[in-house]
C-alpha cells in the first residue's frame, strides 16, 4: 500500500522531519518561506494530509478550491484562528492542532516579557550596546517591582494558569483573572487566585494584565482604546497569545502618551508585518513569536502532529481534533 502524501508548509525540527521521511510520502517547503494562497490551494489539491502552521492563511479561498484531494489539516500550533474552522467542516475536512505540550514554554514567555517590561531590561541592553551607558546611578533606568504585585489574566486556561504558578509562587505575585468558564476550585485554591466579574474588573486592579484568551472574531481588539485607559497607569500589558486580540494603534498611542507604564509583546496583528510605531515606544519589549521556541517544544509539538496523523490513518479519532 502507498504511503499518504503529505506537505508540510514550513521547515520543522529535523527529528520530526525524519519521522515524517519515515513514515510518510512527504514534501517539504525547503525555502522555509510563507507559501501563497494558490500554492496553498496547489497542496489541498495534490497531498492527503497538507500540515500548515499557526501563519498559514488556511480560510475559505483555499479550502474551497477544486478537485481537493486533502482530508486532514494537521497543523503545528495550539492555535487554530488562521484555519476557517466552518469552511473545513463544510469541506469534510478533518483539523487537529498541538496543545498542552507548549503551556509551559509558552508560560515562561510570559513571564520573560512581564519581568522584561517591569525591568526596563531591552532599554538597558539597547543603551549598553549603542555604547550610551554612562555607569551606575541612583535614579537610572528605574523599573517596576515585580514581586508582590497583582497579575491580571484574561482567560485562565492551561498556559495562564502556568504563567501564574511561576507568578505567584516565584514572584509572590497575588492572581485575579477573568474567564467565561471557571476553572475548578482546586485550580483557584492553588494560586489563591481571586475570580473577576469581567475583564473591566481585571484591568481596574491588575498590575500586570496578561493576555490568555484565544484569538478570533469573539476576542478581536478586545484590548481597544477604551479598555487599555481603563487599566492603572502604572500597570504593563502582556500579550503571549494571539496579536489580534490588541488594537494596535490605541496600544502605540497609550504607551506613547504614558497612559500606561509599558508593554511586552509576543504577537503581533498581521505579523511578521509589525506596526512602525512599535518601534517608537522605549516602553515595549518586542519579541518575534518566541512562545514555543524552545528545541525540546517545538520537536514536541511536531511529534502530537505525527500523533494526530498516525490515528487518522489507523481510522481512530486524533486526539486533537478540532474540527
Amino acid at each position: 500500500m502507498s504511503k499518504p502524501t503529505v506537505l508540510v508548509t514550513r521547515k520543522w525540527p529535523a527529528e520530526v522531519e525524519a519521522e515524517l521521511k519515515i513514515k510518510y510520502d512527504v514534501t517539504f517547503n525547503e525555502s522555509d518561506v510563507a507559501m501563497t494562497i494558490p500554492e496553498l490551494q496547489k497542496a489541498f489539491q495534490n497531498y492527503d494530509c497538507v500540515c500548515p502552521t499557526v501563519t498559514d492563511p488556511i480560510n475559505e479561498e483555499v479550502l474551497s478550491v477544486e478537485n481537493k484531494k486533502a482530508k486532514i489539516i494537521a497543523s503545528f500550533g495550539v492555535g487554530f484562528n488562521h484555519i476557517d474552522l466552518d469552511a473545513a467542516k463544510k469541506e469534510g475536512l478533518v483539523v487537529t492542532n498541538t496543545p498542552e505540550v507548549l503551556t509551559a514554554c509558552t508560560a515562561d514567555i510570559a513571564m520573560t516579557l512581564l519581568l522584561s517590561a517591569a525591568r526596563r531590561t531591552g532599554e538597558g541592553e539597547r543603551e549598553l550596546r549603542s555604547g550610551e551607558w554612562a555607569g551606575w546611578r541612583p535614579t537610572h533606568l528605574r523599573g517596576t517591582q515585580v514581586t508582590g504585585k497583582t497579575l491580571g489574566c484574561i482567560g485562565f486556561g492551561r498556559i495562564a494558569q502556568a504563567t501564574a504558578d511561576r507568578a505567584h509562587f516565584g514572584f509572590g505575585m497575588k492572581i485575579i483573572f477573568s474567564d467565561p468558564y471557571m476553572p475548578s476550585d482546586e485550580v483557584i485554591n492553588k494560586y489563591s487566585a481571586t475570580p473577576c466579574s469581567s475583564v473591566e474588573e481585571v484591568l481596574e486592579k491588575a498590575d500586570f494584565v496578561s493576555i490568555h484568551c484565544p484569538g478570533g472574531e469573539s476576542t478581536y481588539h478586545l484590548m481597544n482604546k477604551e479598555r487599555i485607559g481603563m487599566m492603572k497607569k502604572g500597570a504593563y500589558l502582556i500579550n503571549s497569545a494571539r496579536g489580534d486580540v490588541i488594537d494596535n494603534d490605541a496600544l502605540i498611542e497609550a504607551l506613547k502618551n504614558k497612559t500606561i507604564a509599558g508593554a511586552g509583546l509576543d504577537v503581533f496583528e498581521g505579523e511578521p508585518e509589525l506596526n512602525p510605531g512599535f518601534l517608537e515606544c522605549e516602553n515595549a519589549v518586542l519579541l518575534p513569536h518566541l512562545g514555543s521556541a524552545s528545541i525540546e517544544t517545538r520537536i514536541a509539538m511536531g511529534m502530537r502532529v505525527l500523533e494526530n496523523m498516525e490515528a487518522y490513518y489507523n481510522n481512530k479519532e486524533p486526539g486533537d481534533r478540532v474540527a
